[in-house]
Formats: structure tokens, C-alpha cells, sequence
């Protein structure tokens, strides 16, 4: 309706509250619907679906961005897709994937297999206390029988993570932290219940049981912290148009955007997404592009005008002729570039990783010599095989597995509460060695912000009463601005496509939206009746906290730096309120990404900042990456932090958070060596057994969780 970037979807979609009841019909269909994104789509994607002959409700969810259909009877897809297209909307099919991706079956298992673990721990010590007590002959066999038949078959459940983890490295000829952990469980379930057997006095099935539990807390824990979004380019690749309105001998037809040819004529509907690179052959239009450039006013498209895939058409019909399509368009060559860039930061190896890849094989080998140490002194194989047992039990990685996930779960559960989202695992270990950050401007330190000293007191009412309850981001900033105004009567209010928003006022029309929608100039401007429009003064205003988090991050050491698709005088003011020295301006996608790989050849660890499609290639090139929650999908996919809050203020702590957090995790890894150096010489010695080695595992355990808890505390 203005200048500034709008919804892509709402087009033209009247006043409408959302529907309560659940969708009917003997047939349910779900479609994504991407760009939704106010209440206005809500109920214009309903009411588009619902005009269908066949079609009993629909009901968007707009958090998840689908609509689920109710059928009165069969219906392909396709035609509700080419319903909602028609109207104006995106959609596509849903994959399955994504319904997948909502729930979390690997979480739920691991749930499962601790509840089984746990409980048969609890059974096993009471069991093991009957024979601390006393318990002798016949009664402590028996004993012994039970806590066989209840942790053999525990063990074989709940370890199975740890099984098949460690049998897939092994089939590759790879050690990995599962292999030691699996070879303790197996031999010490073995040894245990060889003893039972053979009538021993001491078997270790408590030992196995603790064992399987504490390392799926760790495992669940890790689980907890890594867990992401989809991939970014995923994302990205969502928002290609799946179907065209191709025109050919003057007849439209719908057609996959796979089956378009350089040369063909596209007709693209206000509200829709340009799906190829071309020209404009009829037609005239306000284009937006800030989802590609970053740039906030639309731009004056009319014939002979080159627009490109991704970008939103928003006032008029436009026939363009494809001069790209498929893997040559410019949103499908950002998707390659996102594509490149996440490969890159994938290669970064977590701590845990990398302690594995030594812990592993030096387990193994001190296990098989003190095995073969005590046969060469003792002679005795089965009194050797249990002391390797306990050696294999007293080294095995539980506090090694924890001392990672632990702390992450803290630290995350410390950052969500203070607004800030950690989606990937290893993001606060790669936060922490940030030395540099780059921001984009437009959406992620700046807003637009209205001036309402050039409107009369009936303007102001006006203007107040027609953007009170809209949802665009320019009809909420003059809203914003009238704070304390008393907004007139109006009657009849309307949207009206891309354009902005009418009413009747004491008997004459007012409208408020773009200049070419009221014939002016550039800028969002307000008529009343047959006056002349006025234009309200619209700029980029900096985001709640934009000064106190870029002079605190500089005052913790870091080097900040401003990247903008805006011109050079409006970037360059941002930078010198802000006292940011270097910026660029005028960037395009590739250039955001080569900036960030030259401060990365420099040596820079570089988190990047940005919200906008224009810069998730460079949030996927950056070594660590934030996005607020009003960025767009693919930016939020791409970030390992997103910000829920409108306000910038909680990021400040975020470094501090993470330098914190990766200086617990070293102090557990540091717990877990010096237990390793006490016990280890104790267990090789064959002072320990099993049992007291199960024990002193329980208690590193123990102890690297309390240390993770200190995070909860000042920083």
C-alpha cells in the first residue's frame, strides 16, 4: 500500500475474523501456503478455497503456514492450488516432511528407552541392596536371576541407539564415542550374566543398567540442542512459483513452472511472486523486492522493465516474457550459492566430536592391555576379563557424553527464556570464538517510522482511524505515530489490493496508500474527498535496543560492521547514528556472501545478522548466524539464533552466554580427565569392580550436570 515492503499476499482480501470451528468433509487436503502472513490472507485463502463446488471448509493456521481442506467429495490438489493462485496465493503440495518435522519421533524413542532404562535401574538396586545386606547362597542366586531377566532385555531396548551408532561406524572400519560405550554394556551384561550362571558372588547388571540411563539423558540432551529447522535452501527453493499462468493465442492456462520455455508470456496477478527473469511486455506495477534486495520501497515497473524471479508484484497485472527459467533464474542461482555456503559451515567439528575421535581409541587399547597385562601376571582369564570390564566401564565417555549437552540445554534454556531461540547444536561453540559481526540494515536494525507533523487534526483522526487495525508494517508505524489521537468514524473501510485502504468520512471518500494508487509521486500519501493527496513523512527509525547492543558488543571486543542492500545516504546515516565506521551499501545477495568470505580469509569469525531472502546466503556463510522472528523462512532456517522478541536488547548477554557456556564444557571436559586420571590407575590396578566402577561413573555424571548448572548464575 506504500513504499515499503508489503505482504505478498494480501491482496485485496476485505476485513474478516478467522474461523473457529475445525474443518468438515469426508476428505481432508493440507497446502502450504508460504507468504501468508495477517489475518487478511487467513481469511482470503479461506474464502478463495471455500467458493470451490465440493470444497465444505477451510481453515489456515497461520503459525505453520497451511491450510488444512475439508471435502465433500475427491479433489486433486491441483485445483485447489490453482484456486488459491488465482486469488493470489502461493501454495503448493505439503510434503510429507514437513509434517514430520513437526513432531519428533527420535526424541519421543529416546524418552521411551529412558523410562525403561530408569526403571529397571530402580528394580536392579533394589535387587543389588538385598545382596549388599547379606543375601546369601540360593537367595543371592536368585537375586542374581531377576535382575538378569529384567536388565538383559533393558538393555537390549534402551542401548540400541548406542548399538547401531557403534556397528555403522564399525561396518566403515571407524571408531566413534558409541563403540567404547557399547563394548562396556555388552561385556559387562556378559560378564554378569556368565557369573549368574556360574553361580558367582558378584555380577554387575546394576552396573549396566546406570550405565544405559545416564548416557541416554546425555543422548536426549544432545538430541534437545540439536535439533534444527529444515535447510535453508529448502527454504528458499519453496518460494519458486510451483505453477504459472502461461498465456498462449491469447487463451491462460495453468502450468507447472517446470514446463515453461524461454520466450513465454507469464501472466503475474497482483499479490503474486514473479516465477522467471524477464521483461515486461503490458502492463504496469509497483514491484517489491526487498525479499531479494533488502531494499524498502517498491520499485516502478511498466513495459520494457526487466524484474526477476522472487520478486512481488503489487499493484497491477503484468505479462512478462521469460528470458530464464528453471536452474538459470536468479532466485534459483541464490538457492546454489545458500546451497555452497551451508556445505561450508557444516564442516565445523563440535568439541564432543573432536574429543571422540581421541577418547575412542585410546579406551580401547588401555582396555586390551590391562586385559592381557593381568592374563600375563594372573594367568586367571576370567579374574582378567571382569578387571578390563571394570577399566571399560570406568573410562566409558558418560560424563564426556554429557559434558556437552548438558551445558547447551542450560545455556539454551537461559537464552529462550530471555527471548532468543538456539536451533542448531553447535552454535554456541562457534558464538563464542565470534570476533566480528555483520548486520544488515532494513528490517533488522532499522523500522520504518511515520511522521504525522504535516497532516491537519482531521487528517491525523483519519489516517489513525484507517491503520489502527492493519497489519502492515507501514500502517502500523503511522499508527504508531498518532498515539493519542481520537480516530474519526469511518464507514465502509476496505484493502484494496497493494494499493492501501479507503473508507467513507462524513460522506467522501478517503484513501491512504502508494502514490501511484492516488496519483502522486513516490512515498505513501493520504486524500481526503477531492483534496490534494498529502504525503506523511516515512523513514527507516532505528530498532528498539540498536544502540545499546552495537556500543555493547563493541565494548566486549567486537568488530561490527553494517551491509545493506539500501542506497549509500540512508545506510550511511544508520551507520553514523549507530557509530558503525565500516558499511557498504547498495549490496546484492553475492555481494553480502563475498563480503563475508573475505573478512572469513582474513581470519574473521564472523556472525551475521540479517532477516531479509537477500541475506541467507550470507547467514549460511557466516560462521555463526541470528535472524529476528519476523525474518523470512528461509533467513530463520539458515540462522542458528533467532531472535523472538521485537527489541535488539536481549542479544547483548549472547556472547557472554556462549563464552560462558564453552568455558563450562571445557571445565567438564576437564572434570571428566581428571576423574579418568584418578580412577583409571585404581580400576587397571584391579581395585575396582564393576560395581564401584559403575558407581564412580555415576558420580562424574552427576558432577558435570551441577557444573552445567552454574550457567543459570551471572556470567
Amino acid at each position: 500500500m506504500s513504499d515499503t515492503a508489503a505482504c505478498p499476499a494480501c491482496i485485496g482480501i476485505p476485513e474478516g475474523t478467522l474461523k473457529k470451528a475445525a474443518s468438515r468433509g469426508v476428505e481432508q487436503v493440507m497446502l502450504s501456503l508460504p507468504a501468508i502472513h495477517c489475518v487478511a490472507c487467513i481469511t482470503g485463502a479461506e474464502r478463495a478455497l471455500e467458493q470451490l463446488d465440493g470444497v465444505a471448509s477451510a481453515r489456515v493456521n497461520l503459525s505453520m503456514k497451511r491450510v488444512t481442506v475439508g471435502l465433500d467429495r475427491p479433489m486433486a490438489p491441483e485445483t485447489l492450488i490453482d484456486a488459491l493462485e488465482l486469488a493470489g496465493f502461493e501454495a503448493r503440495s505439503l510434503d510429507a516432511s514437513l509434517l514430520s518435522a513437526e513432531k519428533d519421533p527420535v526424541g519421543s524413542a529416546l524418552m521411551t528407552r529412558i523410562a525403561v532404562s530408569g526403571f529397571a535401574m530402580m528394580n536392579v538396586m533394589l535387587m543389588s541392596v538385598a545382596i549388599w545386606s547379606g543375601a546369601m547362597g540360593a537367595t543371592q542366586h536368585m537375586f542374581h536371576l531377576i535382575s538378569a531377566a529384567i536388565s538383559i532385555p533393558a538393555v537390549a531396548y534402551a542401548g540400541q541407539p548406542f548399538f547401531q551408532h557403534a556397528w555403522s561406524a564399525l561396518r566403515v572400519r571407524r571408531l566413534n564415542m558409541d563403540v567404547p560405550i557399547s563394548l562396556a554394556l555388552i561385556l559387562t551384561t556378559g560378564m554378569s550374566l556368565f557369573e549368574t550362571v556360574y553361580g558367582g558372588e558378584h555380577a554387575y547388571f546394576e552396573a549396566a543398567v546406570s550405565l544405559v540411563f545416564f548416557l541416554l539423558i546425555g543422548r536426549y540432551l544432545d538430541h534437545r540442542s540439536r535439533k534444527a529447522a529444515a535447510s535453508a535452501a529448502a527454504q528458499l527453493a519453496a518460494l519458486e512459483v510451483p505453477r504459472v499462468m502461461r498465456l498462449r493465442d491469447g487463451a491462460r492456462e495453468m502450468v507447472d513452472f517446470a514446463d515453461l520455455a524461454v520466450g513465454d508470456l507469464v501472466l503475474v496477478l497482483p499479490g503474486g511472486r514473479i516465477p522467471v527473469d524477464g521483461t515486461v511486455t503490458e502492463g504496469a506495477s509497483q514491484i517489491d523486492r526487498s525479499m531479494l534486495t533488502g531494499e524498502s520501497r517498491l520499485h516502478h515497473a511498466a513495459t520494457g522493465a526487466q524484474v526477476t524471479a522472487g520478486e512481488v508484484n503489487m499493484t497491477g497485472p503484468l505479462t512478462i516474457r521469460a528470458a530464464t527459467v528453471g536452474m538459470d533464474t536468479t532466485l534459483r542461482k541464490m538457492v546454489t550459492m545458500v546451497d555452497a555456503a551451508e556445505a561450508l559451515r557444516n564442516k565445523y567439528t563440535a568439541i564432543a566430536d573432536r574429543a571422540a575421535a581421541f577418547y575412542s581409541p585410546m579406551v580401547h587399547l588401555l582396555a586390551l592391555v590391562t586385559f592381557a597385562g593381568w592374563v600375563f601376571w594372573s594367568g586367571d582369564i576370567r579374574l582378567s576379563v571382569n578387571i578390563a570390564v571394570a577399566v571399560l566401564i570406568i573410562t566409558c565417555p558418560c560424563a564426556l557424553g554429557l559434558a556437552v549437552p548438558a551445558v547447551s540445554t542450560i545455556a539454551a534454556g537461559r537464552l529462550f527464556r530471555a527471548g532468543l531461540l538456539v536451533k542448531d547444536g553447535t552454535a554456541l561453540e562457534r558464538l563464542a570464538e565470534v570476533d566480528t559481526v555483520v548486520f544488515d540494515k532494513t528490517g533488522t536494525l532499522t523500522m520504518p517510522v511515520a511522521s504525522r507533523d504535516a497532516l491537519t487534526a482531521d487528517e491525523q483522526a483519519v489516517a489513525l482511524a484507517l491503520t489502527q487495525d492493519a497489519s502492515h508494517p507501514v500502517s502500523q508505524a503511522i499508527a504508531a505515530a498518532l498515539q493519542g489521537v481520537t480516530p474519526a468514524s469511518l464507514t465502509a473501510q476496505k484493502e484494496h489490493s497493494g494499493k492501501g485502504l479507503g473508507a467513507i468520512w462524513q460522506g467522501q471518500s478517503v484513501r491512504l496508500g502508494s502514490g501511484a494508487w492516488l496519483g502522486a509521486g513516490t512515498g505513501t500519501y493520504l486524500q481526503i474527498g477531492e483534496n490534494a493527496p498529502r504525503k506523511i513523512t516515512l523513514h527507516a527509525g532505528l530498532r528498539e535496543g540498536a544502540q545499546a547492543l552495537v556500543a555493547a558488543w563493541q565494548k566486549q571486543g567486537l568488530a561490527v560492521h553494517l551491509v545493506s542492500g539500501d542506497d549509500r545516504g540512508e545506510t550511511a546515516r544508520v551507520a553514523r547514528v549507530l557509530g558503525i565506521d565500516r558499511w557498504q551499501a547498495e549490496t546484492q545477495p553475492e555481494d553480502k556472501i563475498r563480503y563475508i568470505e573475505a573478512l572469513s580469509k582474513a581470519g574473521a569469525k564472523v556472525l551475521m545478522v540479517g532477516d531479509g531472502l537477500n541475506d541467507t546466503g550470507a547467514l549460511s556463510a557466516a560462521y555463526a548466524s541470528l535472524s529476528p522472528a519476523t525474518a523470512a523462512d528461509a533467513s530463520r532456517a539458515a540462522s542458528d539464533i533467532v531472535l523472538l522478541n521485537d527489541s535488539l536488547t536481549p542479544l547483548i548477554e549472547l556472547p557472554l552466554v556462549a563464552r560462558a557456556a564453552k568455558k563450562r564444557i571445557v571445565e567438564n571436559f576437564a572434570i571428566s580427565a581428571a576423574y579418568n586420571v584418578i580412577a583409571i590407575p585404581i580400576a587397571v590396578a584391579g581395585f575396582a569392580t564393576p560395581l564401584l566402577a559403575a558407581i564412580a561413573m555415576s558420580t562424574s555424571s552427576i558432577t558435570v550436570l551441577v557444573n552445567a548448572l552454574r550457567l543459570k548464575g551471572r556470567v
